[in-house]
């Protein structure tokens, strides 16, 4: 794992080995291409604004995400700890006129969640990805029955307290959006500043090397994961007071693009590397696409093939710059230059 690199040979490979610079290049010339395809929309505020209101829970729990992808993990149950956040949230206003104890309650529900999530992957020894899909299914489907599959709509929070710090606006721009902003600074700072993310890099780089130098692997999964859960759970709230409704499947449309966010972020799947900032930019990506595509015209279903294809785009890009021998065309076409 290397935390620093050597420096660059020319400013242009210094100003792209700047975190995030790759994908944030990518998001300004989409945002440039969508400006000529659809100027009506695009060189107005409000097309922002909108997709600035819909970013913030899937932008959230992507950064969590982050965080586990770094430790060489995987987190698909969150779409499941998103309905169950939400559920006890409009639960316990609806019936009981709660409102911060309700969001307290709320971000303990997915919290304990996230912790049951982390014990099931240490103590039982299932690979991640396989424990966290059972437990898509067992919150899922715990959630519906529970809520018996009925939705909840709590209308009237508008206008009270809590709405308005956590989903209110501040002139044209949503709150949620400041505070998804709010959530990337800590995580960057766990995750490049803080003893815990530098024991899941170190994690993610090499398990072996991790145990030698004595960092407690199943503690910090477990808190990995339990972070997850309430990361998760503060996105589900977030939904809730942005929309003022509750359904069993609130979280479900958020699995393919927080990961693709992720991912399209910079994020090494191979783990022991990640890029808060690019997932930032990821999540942004993957909303302005949807707005765009919208906006031009573009018939819906379009919208995941060009997600899949900026996805293809942002992930050879940020390997050509981490490494070029990463990517097998490049290494041929260096390896002819040389010849």
């Amino acid at each position: 794992m290397a935390h620093a690199d050597k420096a660059p040979s020319n400013p242009v490979a210094g100003f792209f080995k700047i975190e995030g610079t790759a994908i944030a290049l990518v998001f300004v010339l989409l945002v440039i291409l969508f400006m000529l395809t659809a100027p009506r929309a695009f060189l107005g505020y409000r097309v922002y604004m909108s997709f600035m209101a819909t970013v913030p829970p899937p932008m959230i729990i992507a950064l969590g995400l982050t965080l586990v992808v770094v430790a060489g993990e995987m987190d698909l149950s969150f779409p499941s700890v998103v309905a169950f956040a939400s559920y006890v949230f409009c639960q316990l206003y609806q019936s009981y006129d709660l409102t911060w104890l309700a969001l307290v309650a709320a971000l303990v529900t997915g919290t304990v969640m996230g912790f049951i999530n982390g014990l099931v992957v240490t103590k039982l020894g299932i690979p991640s990805l396989i424990a966290t899909l059972g437990m898509l299914f067992l919150w899922g489907g715990l959630v519906t029955v529970v809520s018996n599959g009925a939705s909840l709509a709590i209308p009237d929070i508008e206008g009270r307290l809590i709405h308005t710090v956590f989903a209110g606006r501040i002139g044209v721009i949503p709150v949620q959006f400041l505070w998804a902003l709010a959530v990337a600074v800590v995580v960057w700072l766990i995750l490049n500043r803080h003893r815990f993310g530098e024991s899941l890099l170190f994690i993610g780089d090499n398990l072996k090397v991790a145990k030698v130098v004595g960092i407690a692997i199943d503690r910090e999964k477990i808190k990995l994961f339990t972070l997850m859960g309430l990361l998760s759970a503060l996105a589900g709230v977030f939904l809730t007071l942005e929309t003022t409704t509750y359904f069993s499947q609130a979280g479900m449309g958020y699995l393919l693009t927080v990961v693709a966010a992720v991912f399209i972020g910079g994020t090494s799947i191979f783990g022991g590397a990640g890029k808060v900032v690019g997932t930032v930019f990821g999540a942004l990506i993957v909303a302005i696409i949807e707005a765009g595509l919208v906006a031009s015209g573009v018939a819906g279903f379009w919208t995941r093939f060009y997600i899949g294809l900026v996805f293809i785009v942002s992930v050879t890009m940020n390997a050509a710059i981490e490494d070029p021998d990463k990517v097998p065309l490049l290494r041929q076409l260096r390896s002819r230059a040389r010849n």
